[in-house]
């Protein structure tokens, strides 16, 4: 077992890499003068079990193109397995048509990596649960649930806390994580009326005088996250806090976060965090133990969905 850290979060994968106790394989990944990839394994690699750890954030592209040429040096390098280990994939929010005449991205990112000569996918909480099937190649969806869990466990006096799905598709995601703990749920009932743009309209159940914590899989503007805590605090909810798995953080989200009512932020490092901000409300949790105990256990055959137990 190897692992090839990408350019993407490198110190995620040298984090894995320490968790599992071994060093990462030699590899030189840069950039031609017209911002071609080149990429060149330092190493034999033959006949080895080999893990790409790339997220595909910011520079979608950049990071994207990188991956599947990784995974072709690596397959013209004839290594034996070739998992492509994305802590977040980009474009999932791109998984079916939308409208007349447009894409399914997150299809064509599934057929790419296919092609690129990937023999397994794993990710971390994919925007839609669905996108598995897009894959002709074994995939592991893991679930963050476990670790904001323990950390809710630790911070929050759990008789006052309320788990709040901030919109009416993350229920599901909601719903695992309250009966983690045993948490009353409630809803946050939206409408967007343009992308990037969201309105609250209503509560549904009762949270007042409760501790609030959101749960998302993705925040990108950080206005929903900011709508629900006004929405939730004017109910008379005592505090708001949220919990993501992906900080995308575009168009100056961090900056809106911090100026918004919600008590924090916490986020994993799936996707590098932004400079450190003394004024900050956000906090990062680690996932490289869940990734790395997940890349020991897929190259040892033993199961992965125990650990979500």
């Amino acid at each position: 077992m190897i692992i090839l850290a990408g350019n993407g979060n490198r110190p995620l994968a040298l984090d894995i890499c320490r968790y599992l106790d071994i060093e990462p394989v030699d590899a030189h990944i840069r950039r031609f003068s017209d911002s071609e990839v080149y990429v060149e394994i330092q190493q034999n690699v033959r006949g080895c079990d080999v893990f790409v750890v790339q997220p595909t954030s910011f520079p979608a592209n950049d990071n994207l193109i990188e991956l599947l040429i990784c995974i072709d040096a690596l397959r013209r390098g004839s290594a034996r397995r070739i998992t492509a280990a994305i802590p977040y994939f980009g474009y999932a929010r791109q998984d079916r048509k939308s409208g007349p005449r447009t894409p399914i991205s997150a299809k064509l990112v599934a057929n790419l990596l296919t092609v690129a000569g990937a023999n397994r996918v794993l990710t971390v909480d994919l925007h839609a649960g669905q996108i598995q099937g897009f894959f002709d190649i074994p995939t592991d969806n893991l679930f963050g649930a476990p670790l904001f869990a323990r950390d809710i466990v630790e911070k929050f006096s759990l008789p006052d806390v309320m788990v709040v799905s901030p919109d009416v598709g993350g229920v599901a995601r909601a719903r695992e994580l309250a009966r983690r703990f045993n948490a009353p749920l409630a809803i946050v009932d939206k409408r967007r009326e343009r992308p990037g743009v969201s309105e609250v309209m209503h509560i549904i159940g009762d949270v007042t005088g409760k501790q609030c914590i959101l749960i998302d899989d993705i925040v990108d503007s950080g206005g929903t996250l900011c709508n629900a805590a006004d929405a939730l605090l004017a109910r008379g909810a005592a505090s708001v806090c949220a919990y993501a798995t992906h900080g995308v953080l575009s168009n100056n989200a961090e900056q809106r976060i911090s100026a918004s009512n919600l008590g924090s932020l916490t986020l994993m490092d799936s996707i590098p965090p932004v400079a450190a901000n003394p004024n900050t409300k956000l906090r990062y949790l680690s996932i490289a133990p869940l990734l790395g105990e997940a890349i020991r256990r897929i190259s040892e055959e033993q199961s992965v969905s125990s650990l979500f137990d």
